[in-house]
């Protein structure tokens, strides 16, 4: 989760706690662009405020380690590994086009969609696209496998890959304008498709697909969420637009690794806004140079209100973050039914800051909800229990997590409740379930720059 604010200049020592814990900005990017020839914007420079800004603002400042030079490391990355708690596998830092690439823009340069890899299989699953890109111009979907690049099967390139004889740059190109590759893929039907496809910037809309449906006289909203960016807030708009009336309402958060703090709470504000009107949506705590925090539950650019007493969150272990805190602020005040897998365990955040053409992204607080729940690195745990198995686009019958989903509107239960326990109504996976988090072991990074090393 990102708490975002506006200054001129990255200041290290003089914002309050107050300021830095204002949501309601577009961008950091304010003011003049820095001047990188000077001495502050030096390698040992960038090291130095770097090292100010941890010793005054990072969540784990006892666990920081300590006597780090910043005359011995070679780059602000470098300084920042060398910093990191041993715990702390979230804080990272992206340059000033990424972010406004990224966070601002909401574009990159590629073909448009998310990949798994089924070395298995040989085949890569499309677990989304992105409405407006190439790929999806030409006809590739979510549940869509693809079986070879340039004439060469996957499996082929699985193996190059694994035995260092090529990278994901020599499958798919650079991320630049103009780039082709021919694509073949199969269909959930079997169907055999191939087609040359050209590299161009990409709009990543934040909401992947919107329907209403029937289920036991009840109308159900559904929507695929995908990221908490600037975008987003208009895409939400439009989407609770398009669900109004609805009875029940199914939020898929499966594959959102999280993002902006205010649209999180935009989001849950307009899911249950009779419910939460005046209510503390979190509150930041920070380490012992500053003071807790209340941050209410606001609608911020939201317009339409469902006024729910019940939200269904669809989660894996790549649900992260602000995907988390929609879940973990609610649950005081609506009941939150959550299907599918454990989430990533990410109740910590960053309030990003700039050092000349850096934008750094340290974690500096943590969240608890209205009863001051949110101690959650383990995850939070799911309510019914169900895999993340691909089997087409998205809402189509038998996906594992709108099916459930369908299942509890209908029944008032979990399908299957063998494999689980219901302790003070919440499910507990038994000792011998087979769903597991979803997170890949070798995961050692923030899940948002995780999810875009996976998008081309």
């Amino acid at each position: 989760m990102i708490a975002m604010l506006t200054t001129k200049q990255f200041l290290l020592t003089t914002l309050s706690a107050g300021l830095l814990a204002a949501c309601g900005s577009d961008s950091v990017l304010t003011g003049d662009s820095p001047n990188l020839g000077n001495a502050q914007c030096s390698v040992v420079g960038q090291n130095q405020q770097l090292l100010s800004f941890m010793e005054n603002r990072y969540l784990w400042l006892d666990d920081m380690r300590r006597n780090v030079n910043p005359a011995n490391h070679g780059s602000i990355y470098q300084m920042l590994d060398a910093l990191r708690a041993p715990q702390d596998i979230f804080s990272f830092i992206l340059t000033e086009s990424e972010y406004q690439e990224r966070y601002i823009d909401a574009v990159f340069f590629g073909f448009g969609f998310g990949r798994r890899d089924r070395t298995d299989l040989g085949v890569i699953q499309i677990t989304y696209v992105y409405e407006t890109s190439p790929i999806a111009q030409a006809g590739v979907r979510r549940g869509d496998e693809i079986t070879a690049v340039n004439g060469v099967s996957m499996a082929t390139w699985f193996n190059r890959i694994a035995s260092g004889q090529a990278t994901w740059v020599d499958v798919f190109g650079p991320n630049e304008d103009g780039v082709e590759r021919e694509f073949t893929w199969r269909r959930p039907d079997g169907t055999m498709l191939t087609e040359t496809v050209r590299k161009t910037q990409v709009e990543t809309n934040t909401v992947m697909a919107v329907d209403r449906f029937n289920v036991d006289g009840k109308e159900v909203g559904y929507y695929v969420f995908d990221s908490f960016i600037n975008r987003s807030e208009d895409d939400l708009n439009d989407t609770y637009d398009q669900l109004i009336g609805v009875d029940e309402l199914v939020i898929d958060l499966r594959y959102n690794g999280g993002g902006l703090v205010r649209v999180a709470n935009q989001l849950a504000s307009q899911a249950a806004w009779n419910n939460v009107d005046g209510e503390i949506f979190l509150t930041y705590q920070y380490n012992r140079n500053f003071n807790d925090e209340d941050y209410l539950f606001s609608l911020g650019r939201g317009i339409e209100r469902l006024n729910l007493d019940r939200v269904y969150v669809l989660t894996t272990g790549a649900s992260c973050s602000s995907s988390e805190l929609v879940i973990n602020s609610l649950k005081p005040f609506v009941e939150v039914v959550t299907i599918g897998q454990p989430t990533c365990g990410k109740p910590v955040g960053q309030q990003p800051g700039q050092i000349c053409d850096k934008i750094v992204f340290a974690i500096t607080f943590q969240t608890v909800n209205a009863d001051g729940e949110g101690d959650y690195f383990d995850g939070l745990p799911v309510n019914c229990a169900a895999s993340d198995t691909i089997v087409g686009d998205w809402g189509v019958v038998g996906d594992p997590l709108l099916d459930s989903a369908r299942y509890h509107i209908a029944n008032g239960q979990c399908p299957g409740t063998a494999g689980v326990s219901d302790v003070d109504g919440a499910m507990t996976l038994s000792t011998d379930e087979t769903v597991s988090r979803g997170i890949p072991e070798q995961w050692q990074e923030h899940p948002l720059l995780w999810k875009w090393r996976h998008e081309h």
